[in-house]
């Protein structure tokens, strides 16, 4: 979504780096196009204003100080700015001490509520909590049967009952109480366009359930209408936070830019796809380092924790330290890998990563190749690969749609990354629990352990890169991550 303000701010920080002082006339130069960039990203016009007369304030007379030129100190300046603006600090959920914790779900007809709401309930047991959906969008034909539908996908259970809206909530929340479930999610009804009598139906509701969090769920494609909406249901209900639908779209990103500077309350959550797991916290920072660049490995390394198994990565990981990977284990940490979602997302997270790979379309079928010419070999070869001769390459190129060539790059990267990794291993660098001769870590590069991409990352990220793994134009060998699998160009 943010790609187009990412690639123009990028051409406005090359401007001035490395310079020793930012004059007045640089700083116009960068504000202004600055400026141009959040109003093309379609930012409400009164919230670049601002933005822009802040960053000037911070910006003139920028000089030159020991850790930072000026030009990284603008970025920095720059950066909090977006902070700011995306909602500052993340959103933290307080529990009621006598549940459940009711959260009301808000929003106008079509922006993703209902399916927010079973996403929300989702991540609500993954907390550790016992959420129950009530369906009070009694108006929309087939609202309720959608979240029943949704509901028994996440096995959360869903109450709901014909008639009036207003009574159907609070007798959800007698139920909730009844079953001793701790946190009760209402979806309420939309309409096309905000109405008095939409208002009155979602007020009386939020009179009734007295919320502890009310969400506005918002579509991130409708732009500055996003912001009249915002206001409209502000002014009525007293919004906590606001729900970030679509953030995979290809809008400018102007709604998610615009809203708390307008109402004052930050995004609290976002959805990331259609399915029901691509649903996140938003976290401010994390996603203005997204924007400018710095890459984002905190959500990298939680994406990575909830996928995978920390006893199984342990043990893929010793096996790939004491050369005993193969053909087998890369094979599943693939499939592990596939669950944390496009790997160009993953890969747009990175630091440092060009923006020809952001967000670059390296899907599933991109990786078909490779797990064909592996499960054309047999058992034996997949635990031995150092036995696939010329007449095996063949039989395995013709048996899974590739060619000689393919074949052999793959088993020549795979041997190549068992060597690495077995050095690693004898030197103890990056080994779990084991760090041996010169290089020793005093253990801070245990499995699990934050920042040593331990315990919930695959064995493929810690210190080695993913055999296989695309070679993008532009990008030869790119590393930990040695290019160019089959059907690649």
């Amino acid at each position: 979504m943010f790609d187009s303000l990412s690639s123009r701010l990028e051409g406005v920080f090359k401007k001035i780096r490395g310079k020793g002082r930012l004059t007045e006339a640089d700083v116009d130069d960068v504000l202004t196009e600055i400026r141009t960039a959040l109003l093309e990203a379609d930012v409400n016009v009164g919230v670049v204003r601002n933005v822009v007369a802040r960053i000037r304030e911070q910006a003139v007379g920028v000089h030159l100080s020991q850790a930072l030129d000026p030009g990284q100190q603008v970025v920095k300046i720059v950066n909090n700015e977006l902070t700011a603006m995306l909602g500052g600090e993340t959103l933290k959920i307080t529990y009621a001490g006598r549940p459940p914790t009711v959260v009301l779900m808000a929003g106008l007809q079509g922006s993703g509520k209902t399916t927010s709401s079973a996403k929300l309930a989702k991540w609500f047991k993954s907390q550790g909590r016992q959420p129950l959906l009530v369906g009070a969008d009694l108006q929309r034909p087939a609202a309720v049967e959608q979240l029943r539908t949704l509901g028994r996908q996440i096995d959360v259970p869903v109450f709901s009952e014909p008639g009036d809206p207003v009574t159907t909530a609070a007798r959800g929340l007698a139920e909730a109480r009844r079953l001793g479930r701790d946190v009760l999610i209402v979806d309420t009804a939309g309409r096309l366009a905000i109405d008095a009598e939409l208002m009155e139906e979602v007020r009386k509701i939020s009179a009734v359930v007295e919320p502890h969090y009310t969400f506005l769920v918002i579509d991130a494609m409708t732009g500055q209408d996003a912001v009249t909406v915002a206001e409209a249901f502000h002014q009525t209900l007293q919004i906590d936070g606001v729900i970030m639908s679509k953030l995979d779209g290809d809008a400018r990103g102007g709604a998610a830019l615009s809203v708390k500077e307008v109402i004052g309350r930050p995004i609290a959550f976002a959805s990331t796809g259609e399915k029901l797991s691509e649903f996140e916290q938003f976290h401010p920072d994390r996603m203005a380092g997204r924007i400018l660049g710095m890459g984002d490995m905190l959500t990298l390394i939680e994406q990575a924790e909830q996928v995978f198994e920390k006893d199984q990565a342990e043990a893929a990981a010793e096996k790939l330290m004491e050369g005993e990977f193969t053909f087998d284990d890369f094979l599943d940490q693939m499939q592990q890998l596939k669950k944390m979602g496009p790997l160009g997302n993953l890969l747009g997270m990175m630091p440092g990563m060009p923006k020809e790979l952001k967000g670059a379309e390296i899907g599933d079928d991109q990786l078909k190749p490779i797990e064909a010419i592996i499960r054309s070999m047999t058992p034996l070869e997949r635990r031995k690969p150092e036995l696939i001769n010329g007449t095996r390459r063949t039989r395995i190129a013709n048996g899974s749609g590739t060619t000689v060539g393919d074949v052999n790059r793959l088993v020549k990267q795979f041997a190549e990354m068992q060597k690495m990794m077995k050095r690693m291993g004898a030197m103890g660098i990056g080994r779990p629990g084991k760090n041996k001769g010169k290089n020793k870590d005093k253990g801070k590069n245990k499995p699990g352990k934050r920042g040593g991409f331990g315990g919930g990352m695959p064995p493929g990220f810690q210190g080695g890169g993913f055999p296989g793994m695309p070679e993008l134009p532009g990008m030869p060998g790119l590393p930990g991550y040695p290019g160019g699998f089959p059907g690649s160009k």
